[in-house]
């Protein structure tokens, strides 16, 4: 099996940065896409930010210009650099791998997830 740990959240005022880590381990083939997922309290997840195993980014429309999703396949990593955060980015960030595990089976795994709180 594999997992994916996220890192990296915290609380941080209006305008400032993080940066979230995503690490996958465990029986890895290939990685497919990998993404950034957040939830806010009693909204829906959505996605924030994907990139392909080619390299392909999608970010959603209210993180444009702001966020930066990037990969580094020899780590099996994905980073999600914020900037100028505003406090409707505060959400639960969860990573999200399509993950080989064997040659003939790809499955979806998630992490648990990692509060970031923009606030004064």
């Amino acid at each position: 099996q594999a997992q994916v740990v996220e890192s990296g959240g915290g609380l941080v005022q209006p305008g400032g940065s993080l940066r979230l880590s995503c690490a996958a381990s465990g029986s890895i083939v290939n990685i497919d896409s990998m993404g950034w997922y957040r939830q806010a309290p009693d909204k829906p997840r959505e996605l924030v930010a994907s990139i392909t195993s080619g390299g392909k980014i999608n970010y959603e429309d209210s993180v444009k210009g702001r966020f930066t999703i990037s990969r580094i396949d020899a780590e099996n990593t994905v980073y999600l650099q914020m900037n100028s955060l505003k406090p409707d980015d505060t959400a639960v960030y969860y990573c999200n791998a399509q993950i080989w595990i064997n040659t003939s089976l790809r499955s979806n795994f998630w992490g648990k997830g990692t509060l970031v709180t923009v606030s004064s």
